[in-house]
């Protein structure tokens, strides 16, 4: 038979999980009697947790929000997410010092067995994950990763290459880091069947156990993850953190509608309706393209490639457009 304590906790878990619960589904749940319930709630709301009534065939309970913050209460997944989900927060985010300071409180709370969950779930953020949802993990994963990469410890595990129905492909790697770019989850690590460096999204990483043995961990190219996801993102060899190429162009549209499709690019109001912008890409065609894509008048500032690949662009374009008509 459950303790009080043990009965209570349950109970809050349960009203934490959705809006709302009838008396009747939460005595079932817990295999106790309605009257048992009653008392457990009040019991609960002795303790500074906003628990309504609401009216029904039944009747049920619901947590609302009160004018102090309550003890809360996570299960091993939740506390596992919101680890991670904090320390997601990218550097230089308005709200990073906020998000350490919670995470430094939350876990000194945690019992020691979640608090050694917790603290092996290490995580960097590159990028800050604004264009896109942050893949759907199993926390779990994100336990086994962080517990090979904190030991140092040879990994294994099957590898979707496409969608989740996609066949699956054995790789063995020493795991160096879990990073997100833009709003997924990755893990950078040294592949040993392919002997060099590869970046694998989480949500497609199933682990194997056991794992293999320990290793001396590699220096990653570019000197910091940073850097090394950046430059891998960018098409570069993972020796630098320039893109091989990058070109100055002014356009005829304003600052503030080239910006946001920028990306790292460096954007510099001229004029309400002109500007300058500096970007860079894997090939100096490509670099023509993410300009062209804009929809304004370019005029090039240079250097000549960037001028030669919009000449090249605009042969093929007049030839596909030729095709087309044809």
């Amino acid at each position: 038979m459950q303790t009080t304590s043990s009965r209570l906790l349950a109970l809050l878990s349960l009203l934490q999980t959705r809006r709302a619960w009838s008396g009747e589904d939460l005595a079932e749940r817990l295999d106790i009697t309605p009257r048992t319930v009653r008392r457990d709630i009040d019991r609960l709301r002795d303790l500074g947790y906003p628990i309504t009534t609401f009216r029904g065939p039944s009747g049920g309970y619901r947590l609302g929000a009160g004018a102090h913050l309550p003890p809360l209460l996570f299960d091993d997944g939740q506390a596992v997410a919101l680890a991670v989900a904090l320390q997601s927060v990218a550097a230089g985010d308005a709200v990073a010092d906020d998000a350490a300071r919670a995470l430094s409180t939350i876990r000194q709370v945690l019992p020691p067995r979640l608090r050694h969950r917790t603290d092996m779930v290490t995580v960097t953020a590159v990028h800050p994950p604004g264009d896109g949802d942050l893949s759907q993990v199993d926390p779990q994963t994100f336990v086994d990763l962080s517990a090979a990469i904190h030991a140092h410890v040879e990994l294994r595990f099957d590898y979707a290459q496409g969608p989740a129905t996609a066949a699956e492909e054995p790789r063995r790697v020493q795991p160096h880091h879990l990073v997100t770019w833009r709003g997924r989850w990755y893990l950078a690590a040294w592949d040993l069947d392919r002997d060099d460096w590869r970046t694998f999204r989480v949500d497609r990483i199933r682990p194997r156990t056991p794992t293999g043995p320990r290793f001396v961990p590699r220096e990653l190219p570019g000197g910091t993850v940073s850097a090394f996801i950046t430059d891998r993102f960018r098409g570069s060899d993972g020796t630098g953190t320039d893109w091989p190429c990058r070109g100055e162009v002014i356009l005829d549209v304003s600052a503030t509608a080239v910006a946001p499709f920028a990306q790292d690019g460096i954007v510099e109001a001229l004029a309400p309706d002109r500007c300058r912008l500096l970007l860079g890409s894997w090939s100096w065609t490509g670099l023509a393209a993410a300009i062209g894509r804009f929809d304004a008048d370019i005029e090039v500032v240079g250097p000549p490639d960037l001028t030669s690949a919009f000449a090249q662009l605009a042969t093929r374009c007049a030839k596909a457009a030729a095709t087309t008509a044809l």
